[in-house]
């Protein structure tokens, strides 16, 4: 397996850790009556965001931002896969694209402005380099 290809798989399974981050806290404050109902809004109220604590309501936001971010690794992996254009500085961006993303959690979590955006363009910056690196 290539390391962008193994990178992504470790992304994937960081993205059903955020899950779990996620959802644990989220069923204990609002109880699987609600997080386990079909959210009908005149059930519910509002969304399930709304009603957890400031910390949850980030974990939920970090992870929607992570599957934002997923799709575009995705394409790059897949990109510098089939065209077989991987090299070390593709590896190298992959892996700053993980760190940056394990990074984003608490950054994320503790409100840590503005090094939380500063990671995720980390993160970003990475992906947008690998697509650039397989045109050349």
């Amino acid at each position: 397996m290539t390391p962008e290809l193994t990178v992504l798989t470790l992304a994937g399974l960081l993205q059903g850790v955020q899950f779990v981050l996620m959802a644990v806290p989220a069923n204990m404050e609002l109880g699987t009556g609600k997080t386990a109902s079909p959210r009908d809004p005149e059930r519910l109220g509002k969304p399930l965001i709304e009603q957890v604590s400031a910390r949850t309501g980030r974990l939920f936001r970090a992870l929607d931002n992570h599957f934002e971010a997923l799709i575009l690794f995705t394409i790059a992996v897949v990109v510098i896969t089939l065209a077989d254009k991987g090299t070390g500085f593709s590896a190298l961006c992959a892996w700053a694209y993980l760190g940056a993303r394990v990074l984003y959690i608490p950054a994320y979590y503790f409100g840590l402005s503005p090094w939380r955006s500063f990671i995720w363009f980390v993160g970003f910056t990475a992906t947008m380099l690998m697509l650039l690196s397989a045109l050349i």
